[in-house]
C-alpha cells in the first residue's frame, strides 16, 4: 500500500525538480561558437539591418521589403502560414509600423552555415508594443533562413514562435 503512494510523490518530486519552466522561460544556449566567425558577423549585419528597417518600417518599408525574397514562407504560431509577401508587407504596415519594434535578446544569436545554400539564424527577441509602454515583454524564439543571392541575403523562411 505504501509504494501507490510513495511512486507517484517521487515522480512528482521529480519532475518538479527537473525544473519545469514556463512557456516563455527560454535559456541562452550556453559555449556557442559559431562554425564561420565571418558568415557570423554578416548574418548579425544583416539581422541588425533588417530590424533597423523593421522598428522605423513608417519611413523604411521598401527597405524592410526588400529583405524578404518573392518566395518566403512566414510561419507564425499565433498569425499561422504567410506565403505571399505582398501581404505580408501589407500586415506589416497595417499592425507594426509606428506600433511595434523588436529588440534582439543579448547572445542568443546563433548562425549556421547551410553549404552552397545560406544561413541559418537562431535566437531570442523580444517585441515591444507602443500602445502598452509598461507591459513586460517576454522573450520568444525565431529561426531565419538566409539564401544568398548575388553576395545579398534575402529572407526564405521565418519561424516566430512566443
Amino acid at each position: 500500500m505504501a509504494y501507490k503512494t510513495i511512486i507517484p510523490f517521487a515522480l512528482l518530486l521529480t519532475l518538479m525538480g527537473c525544473g519545469i519552466q514556463q512557456h516563455n522561460n527560454y535559456q541562452l544556449t550556453k559555449n556557442y561558437q559559431p562554425d564561420n566567425p565571418e558568415l557570423y558577423r554578416e548574418i548579425v549585419q544583416a539581422d541588425s539591418l533588417f530590424f533597423g528597417a523593421y522598428n522605423t518600417c513608417e519611413k523604411n518599408l521598401d527597405t524592410y521589403a526588400a529583405y524578404f525574397s518573392d518566395d518566403i514562407e512566414f510561419y507564425h504560431d499565433k498569425g499561422g502560414l504567410m506565403t505571399s509577401k505582398t501581404e505580408l508587407i501589407a500586415a506589416t504596415k497595417k499592425n507594426i509600423c509606428g506600433k511595434v519594434t523588436r529588440e534582439l535578446v543579448p547572445g542568443s544569436l546563433e548562425v549556421y552555415p547551410i553549404k552552397d545554400f545560406g544561413a541559418i539564424e537562431i535566437g531570442l527577441h523580444k517585441f515591444h508594443n507602443s500602445a502598452e509602454p509598461n507591459a513586460i515583454s517576454k522573450s520568444g524564439r525565431f529561426m531565419v533562413v538566409w539564401k544568398s543571392e548575388n553576395k545579398t541575403w534575402k529572407i526564405v523562411r521565418v519561424v516566430s514562435l512566443h
